[in-house]
């Protein structure tokens, strides 16, 4: 790190303004290229001074110093003279040449400064651009096209000041014999924009009509990127600053070649990120974010261009094989068709920082371990660590669109951590970094470990980082029983603490990608029951993740005695686990089902835009055996026969009996029990599935310790015969021998899935865990280790349409209130039904919110149409996004129902004041979205929602008196009701027209929504 002397630093910054008078440079060091520059350090170069505007390397002041770039010019150091300019001309083709078609001529330039260096030349073919070389020698390949042609090259000096040459004539006459090949580019097309760090895939065809194509060649410039001797021709690239040219070549049998090229446009955005960040992203303040580093303009993340939406992998530790069980390592990850890896898992360690053990030990997964003898698991001397990480690395620099991200915590290691004995230590883990005894949040523990993290991600090359913290929910004896302990004597605390935890990290995290020059991602895996997420109110974390990972999967399983499937996408109507609570005949509910990935995905929709909402799937089964009725063993039963023997934190009620698990063969990927003893689940792999469908005993099968020849349980008894089930999009394995049900995933689920995000506009998939996907082995016979799942989503999703980008869909008013809305004061645990929360209006705008004022929001349809609230401000639904059939079967038709409550006249809402009233609501949702404040005819957004937005001002008068929007005197009698329009497909100025029960008279010809913009009046409510 290069450092100037504090005192000399001060006085020159006071010059800056003066960037005409001459500054004495000797105490100021020469700029490095190969140099590390932060904030305020300054430099001179090429008989100028210049200060960094934050940290950067390699970035050349006199090329980075325009607004908003990592330099700022500080001005001409003392005895700089004027500039001179720079000198050029051609030195091939000499003049009147002439050259053969097909012919691949190298144009060459000689370029000179008398008093600063070439920048770069240009060279132009009769008239257009054909390239740029920042180098000495100058040259430009061109595959000579038949005509007369002309050239001339443009020489550029360190100031930017430019020399034409002279131009020089030459031609190209058609050959006999052979005939150059065809070539073209379909990716990318001309001028197009990139960012820098995208990975652009280039795209061509060839064809040859008198022989065949040999070989194509891809280049930057005259760098050769790739060469393709078969088709698909194709290739891919990380594009870096400034305007490149790709060319493409062609070559034939006989030799003869014929090119095609395009310029491209990359743009190296250190500042001015703004753009770039999600909407809805919480931003830390005073930071100048790169969001640009991994986010488009319109919000969206870079992952290249196959990569439409995300595709998340969690990559597990423990398949190492030194249990001696088969190996599932990183060059076994399918790298070309994900975009995301999850390394499982880091903890929360005794002092109150990230884990992974022993980070010296040999024998550590992470950083200590070697595979000799396994092809492409050799480690990468770059690092100062082996291990996963090692590799993890090395694989990054040959598939740059895939971002790691470290996941923290996980079922077993949420409260404690495995240590390197492999004894788990009872550590408190999230709970008590998070939460003290006393139920304050442990503000220092949450900023140790904060800071950890970012040490970490930068330590071993991290993209970012995943919490899986199971559970911070106030519902008793949610997540791993080993932790009830310490989690419950806490629950009254753990989302106050939980939300500054992310808050810590969110912002430490926007602090270290200022100084880093990247941003980081932070993430989360997030429950999807119903019945976790009420006890983690309104879930006041989403502003805080670039995306959110719903564990869509776990929704039934052995804990209880109800057969379902492991991860439904919809309702069916029938769960049996609901409608032994007689949940489906409970008026409140509105035959909404909460088990599944429909309902979870628009939970989560009520926060956040559909693109930063990923759903899980499983890549394992769940099970149970000895089940009765249902059909085919769906929505069946399976309690365990002595429920004196259930495992800890199950059963306990008649309706709530654990359940009766699979085991032995049906049972692959079992836990052990702290007894020592199998954990009955049903819990397999997926290609072990495919195994047990096709009638196979998999060869692995005493590796994992199943011994089929003594232990009935492990041997292949019956058929397990595969059923689906269309609305539910579920398949599962019925064994009527042995009465076992393994629900899992196959291509058809799969495909129904990925369809589902595609047309959603949802961000992606994310799956537990890479080791479970399958291919078939025709040597061996059997299903192993594959991708066959993964590249099923890979293909859909790489032609896909672009993720949604947006939270409210509704036209943005011109201008904010600073209005800070909240909900709290929600009870605890089971108490928490119906939900009463407090919603909390805080009036920080400088202006008086009149009666009659009309305030609304958005919340999700995967809770009902009865939003209410107990306070008499007539809070209602307006806008019912509810299913028609009454039910959610076969998934919800709708996001959003428009909520709306309106002060009363006698009640304005005064500058400094705060509103509170008491909703009411049955099934959980998030902080509601999409908030719009109407005070007679304007409407405003809220700043907290839309900081970007300029302050608005309230006109003055009444929002009315709270009861109609005033008199109806004058209104037609009869009044068409939006959607319909009163001139077909429009208003003419004068009309009027019904909306929301409301009615608005049209300014002059419009077509859009009533009420939305300025070319509406609203007039009265409607009786």
């Amino acid at each position: 790190m290069q450092q100037v002397q504090k005192l000399y630093l001060c006085g020159l910054l006071s010059l800056s303004s003066f960037s005409s008078l001459a500054l004495d440079c000797a105490p100021l060091a020469s700029w490095d290229a190969g140099g590390t520059y932060v904030t305020n350090n300054q430099v001179k170069h090429q008989n100028k001074a210049y200060k960094a505007n934050w940290w950067n390397q390699n970035r050349d002041p006199a090329l980075y110093s325009n607004p908003y770039q990592e330099w700022s010019l500080l001005g001409n150091c003392d005895g700089a003279t004027e500039n001179q300019l720079p000198a050029a001309s051609i030195t091939s083709p000499a003049a009147n040449t002439s050259f053969d078609t097909g012919t691949l001529i190298s144009f060459s330039a000689n370029a000179t400064d008398p008093d600063g260096s070439i920048s770069k030349v240009d060279f132009y073919l009769n008239n257009q651009l054909l390239s740029s070389d920042s180098s000495s020698p100058y040259q430009a390949p061109w595959t000579a096209v038949a005509g007369n042609h002309q050239l001339y090259a443009v020489a550029f000096d360190n100031e930017n000041a430019s020399t034409q040459s002279s131009t020089v004539a030459f031609s190209v006459t058609s050959a006999p014999g052979n005939q150059a090949p065809q070539v073209s580019l379909s990716s990318p097309a001309n001028n197009s924009q990139y960012r820098t760090g995208e990975t652009i895939l280039i795209s061509a065809s060839a064809s040859d009509s008198d022989g065949t194509v040999a070989k194509v060649q891809f280049y930057l410039g005259t760098s050769l990127l790739a060469e393709q001797t078969a088709a698909p021709y194709t290739t891919s690239w990380t594009a870096v600053a400034g305007q490149q040219q790709l060319r493409v070549v062609a070559t034939d049998n006989l030799g003869a070649s014929s090119e095609v090229s395009v310029l491209v446009n990359v743009t190296d955005e250190q500042s001015g990120h703004a753009a770039c960040r999600p909407d809805g992203l919480y931003a830390t303040p005073d930071l100048d974010i790169p969001y640009c580093t991994v986010y488009d303009s319109n919000g969206r993340e870079l992952m290249g261009a196959d990569h439409k939406r995300r595709i998340i992998g969690y990559f597990t530790s423990w398949r190492n094989g030194a249990n001696g069980q088969p190996t599932y390592l990183v060059p076994n990850i399918p790298w070309s068709k994900i975009s995301h890896i999850n390394y499982a898992f880091a903890h929360v360690n005794a002092s109150n920082q990230v884990g992974i053990g022993n980070t010296q030990s040999a024998t550590n997964a992470a950083t200590g371990m070697e595979w000799p003898g396994v092809t492409g698991a050799e480690m990468d001397p770059e690092f100062n660590y082996k291990g996963h990480f090692n590799l993890l690395n090395k694989y990054k620099k040959q598939y740059p669109h895939v971002k790691t991200l470290i996941s923290i915590g996980g079922w077993a290691e949420t409260g404690g951590f495995f240590n390197d004995a492999g004894e788990r230590v009872a550590s408190g883990g999230f709970y008590s970094m998070t939460t003290n005894a006393d139920n304050s949040i442990n503000y220092n523990g949450i900023n140790t470990f904060a800071d950890s993290v970012v040490s970490f991600l930068r330590t071993y090359g991290f993209d970012g980082a995943d919490i899986d913290y199971e559970y911070p929910s106030s519902m008793k004896d949610s997540g791993n029983p080993d932790d009830f302990t310490i989690a419950n004597a806490r629950r009254a605390g753990l989302m106050a603490s939980y939300a500054v935890l992310m808050k810590t990290l969110r912002e430490k995290l926007d602090a270290a990608a200022v100084a880093d020059g990247k941003h980081y991602l932070l993430t989360i895996a997030s429950p999807s029951s119903g019945y976790l997420l009420r006890g983690m109110e309104a879930f006041p974390v989403t502003q805080y993740l670039d995306y959110v990972n719903i564990m869509t999967y776990d929704l039934h399983g052995a804990w209880n005695q109800y057969v379902g499937p492991n991860a439904a996408l919809f309702d069916d109507g029938q769960d049996n686990e609901l409608a032994t609570w007689n949940y489906y005949n409970s008026a409140q509910y509105q035959n909404i089902g909460y088990l599944n990935t429909d309902w979870a995905y628009h939970y989560f929709r009520g926060a956040m835009q559909a693109g930063r909402i990923n759903i899980g799937v499983p890549y394992y089964s769940r099970g149970w055996n000895n089940v009765t009725g249902g059909t085919n063993g769906l929505w069946g039963k399976a309690p365990l026969p002595n429920q004196n023997q259930c495992p800890a934190g199950t059963g306990g009620s008649a309706q709530n009996q654990c359940g009766s698990g699979a085991v032995g063969i049906d049972n692959l990927w079992h836990d052990l029990g702290k007894d020592g003893n199998e954990m009955p689940a049903g819990s397999n792999p997926l290609w072990h599935t495919k195994n047990l469908q096709a009638g196979i005993l998999g060869s692995y099968a005493a590796i994992y310790g199943l011994d089929p020849v003594n232990q009935p349980e492990d041997q292949l008894i019956g058929t397990y015969q595969h059923h689906y089930d269309s609305t539910l999009v579920a398949p599962w394995l019925w064994n009527t021998t042995k009465k076992v049900f393994l629900s899992i995933e196959d291509e058809t689920s799969i495909a129904a899935k990925a369809d589902y995000i595609i047309e959603r506009g949802i961000g992606g998939v994310m799956f537990w865990e890479l080791a479970g996907d399958y291919s078939y082995n025709s040597s061996t016979g059997e299903y192993g280790f594959g991708d066959d799942l993964t590249s099923i989503f890979y293909n859909k999703f790489k032609t896909a349409s672009l993720y949604g980008n947006q939270r409210d869909s509704r036209p943005l008013p011109a201008s904010s209130l600073d209005l800070n809305v909240s909900l709290g004061g929600f009870k605890l645990g089971d108490s928490n039904y119906p939900l009463n929360p407090k919603l909390t209006l805080v009036n920080n705008s400088g202006q008086t919110l009149p009666g009659g004022t009309k305030i609304s929001f958005d919340v999700p349809t995967a809770t009902g149409n009865n939003v209410t609230d107990q306070s008499g401000l007539g809070t209602t639904v307006i806008e019912d996004g509810s299913n028609s059939s009454g039910n959610n079967i076969g998934g919800l038709d709708n996001d959003f129902h428009r909520v709306e409550f309106t002060l009363p006249g006698h009640s304005p809402l005064a500058a400094g004041g705060t509103l509170e009233m008491t909703l009411n609501y049955y099934l959980p949702i998030p902080m509601p979205s999409n908030w719009r404040v109407t005070v007679g005819t304007e409407s405003f957004a809220l700043k907290q929602d839309y900081p970007q937005l300029p302050a608005g001002t309230i006109s003055g008068g009444s929002g009315g008196d709270g009861g109609d929007g005033g008199s109806c005197a004058g209104v037609p009698a009869t009044v068409v009701t939006y959607p319909a329009w009163p001139q077909g497909d429009h208003a003419s100025g004068g009309n009027y027209i019904r909306y929301q029960n409301l009615i608005y008279k049209a300014n002059w010809w419009t077509n859009s929504v009533p009420g939305s913009d300025s070319s509406w009046t609203l007039i009265c409510t409607a009786s």
